[in-house]
């Protein structure tokens, strides 16, 4: 392991009475204790040699009859093996429970594998079915050009309707046939219309005349139609000017008033 917690307080008071080296030593048989995880062996020539302290073989002597306990030649200290122990029982849960999960992993992935197989071979069949219904939908709306009609024009309006997503059937063309007689039209004459209107459909009303405005003007009646309009046109032929003495004297009477 490359890594252990290490009580800085615990250490010092166990460790205040020894010397400089002696403390160095205790620190680096801990150190290799825990990077090799595993007790120290029972070689002190070696163990000195493996912590870089050849020349100070005593003090780790020390050390090692101080804070560590002598079994099956190996040096073994009480405090590095409960912590090796606790990090021995991390790993093995973490690992349990990888391997748990993992193995709900590899369930769900084997029984999403076959969902997908059970989806693929449904989706096969409703693509094949899909695809029979398409072909019969397009025998049945493929349609010859009617009698009358020129190849060109046909072929026109076809794209016109195609453009406009409306498809072309017998009874279609029964309906444009009916309207284009209501006007005495041909076929050839309604689909030429559409084909210049942008129509994709037709209608007898969409192409009859305009009905003008009826306009109603009152003619005079002559006048010698009416007696009475007689009498009064022939009174008026009659009449003469009122004389200038006559109109003078009405005026100087009306004055006095």
């Amino acid at each position: 392991m490359h890594y252990y917690q290490f009580n800085i307080g615990d250490y010092k008071s166990h460790t205040e009475h020894l010397s400089e080296m002696e403390d160095l030593a205790y620190r680096r048989l801990l150190d290799w204790y825990y990077l090799h995880e595993r007790p120290i062996p029972n070689d002190l020539e070696e163990i000195a040699r493996q912590i870089r302290m050849r020349t100070h073989c005593e003090c780790i002597a020390n050390v090692l009859r101080e804070f560590f306990v002598l079994a099956d030649d190996h040096w073994t200290n009480k405090r590095a093996e409960s912590e090796l122990g606790k990090i021995a029982d991390k790993s093995a849960k973490a690992s349990a429970s990888a391997n748990a999960r993992w193995g709900k992993k590899d369930n769900k992935i084997k029984r999403l594998s076959s969902d997908a197989n059970a989806l693929r071979t449904q989706s096969d069949r409703n693509a094949k079915a899909m695809l029979h219904k398409t072909q019969d939908t397009i025998h049945k709306t493929h349609i010859n050009p009617p009698d009358g009609v020129s190849s060109q024009t046909w072929e026109d309006f076809k794209k016109l309707r195609k453009a406009k997503k409306a498809i072309i059937t017998e009874r279609v063309i029964d309906g444009l046939r009916s309207e284009a007689s209501k006007i005495g039209w041909t076929l050839e004459q309604a689909l030429s219309e559409c084909l210049l209107r942008g129509w994709q459909s037709f209608k007898a009303d969409w192409v009859q005349p305009e009905k003008k405005d009826v306009i109603f003007q009152t003619v005079p009646t002559p006048v010698g139609a009416d007696r009475a309009l007689r009498e009064i046109e022939e009174s008026r032929r009659l009449s003469v000017p009122m004389p200038d003495n006559i109109r003078e004297k009405l005026a100087s009477l009306r004055g006095m008033k």
